[in-house]
């Protein structure tokens, strides 16, 4: 008997073969992901670590087809440790709520995979059906909410664009003395260069956030934010907007190229999540238990 993995227990990605003239599925995986070797990709097959949509492994000279669907096992070769530890505050039968500490990704990207607080929470809990309803900067710390079964999944998930959660945030910047608060900042936000960075322009603004100041601190002050939008850094760039960009923010208001200091995490922190429930209506409120020091 052949046995077959399963991609959902190991979070396996999904690429739909696009068209092309590739005479076997290895020549099309070769081509169309620039950054994996050949030799990389000979080696998954050999090791079962490319499947096709029933979760079989396939050989690599299986002749190309048009839109065949496949699973594939992202993997970085000597991975480095991320030298911090996520905390588990709440879990249930529909939900899964989590301290991530800063620079822990939430999900694999780049050069992340196993060192994911997603990869890090299946294996402590042994449950493949995680996944994250929303998702915080890898520099930022705090609260990520998870769905922990997919047959609730999209009425927790509905929660998010509909706007319907209150997520609250800190952060330690710049003193602002020649601005009235509480005040709402609003822009429009675009991808920028490098690609990761977001930069505002002219237009009809697509963020909002609420920012009120909490603590003041010499020329350091404690500010509670509030995103009613959720586009990639807004905290971030609204800040550096402000004139308080948020203090250790490797990438605004200037780009820093410098590598990851443990010893000085970017001072955001996702401090908070309420929300009505969607099956029982009850106000769900969670807190993180991490805490910004000066």
């Amino acid at each position: 008997m052949t046995a077959t993995f399963d991609p959902a227990r190991q979070q396996a990605s999904t690429v739909c073969l696009p068209p092309g003239r590739w005479a076997t599925v290895l020549d099309c995986l070769s081509d169309h992901f620039k950054g994996i070797g050949r030799e990389q990709w000979l080696d998954r097959f050999a090791r079962g670590r490319v499947l096709d949509a029933e979760g079989r492994a396939i050989p690599a000279d299986l002749p190309y087809r048009q839109g065949m669907r496949l699973h594939y096992f992202r993997e970085v070769p000597n991975e480095r440790p991320i030298p911090v530890q996520e905390a588990i505050l709440h879990v249930d039968e529909h939900l899964v709520v989590a301290d991530k500490p800063h620079f822990l990704p939430v999900t694999p990207t780049g050069e992340y995979v196993e060192q994911t607080l997603l990869r890090r929470l299946i294996r402590r809990l042994d449950n493949p059906h995680l996944v994250p309803l929303h998702r915080i900067d890898r520099h930022t710390a705090g609260l990520v909410l998870f769905s922990a079964n997919p047959q609730s999944r999209g009425a927790y998930q509905r929660l998010f664009p509909e706007r319907r959660i209150d997520k609250r945030y800190q952060a330690i910047a710049a003193a602002l003395p020649e601005r009235a608060f509480p005040l709402v900042h609003r822009s429009r936000l675009v991808h920028g260069e490098p690609f990761f960075r977001m930069h505002e322009v002219e237009g009809v603004a697509n963020s909002e956030t609420w920012a009120e100041v909490l603590e003041k601190n010499g020329e350091l002050w404690r500010y509670g934010l509030s995103p009613v939008t959720g586009k990639t850094h807004q905290l971030r760039v609204h800040m550096a907007s402000l004139g308080a960009g948020i203090c250790n923010d490797p990438f605004y208001p200037q780009l820093t190229n410098e590598e990851d200091d443990y010893r000085r995490p970017l001072k955001l922190l996702a401090q908070s999540l309420r929300f009505e429930d969607p099956f029982t209506g009850q106000v769900r409120y969670f807190e993180s238990r991490l805490a910004l020091d000066w």
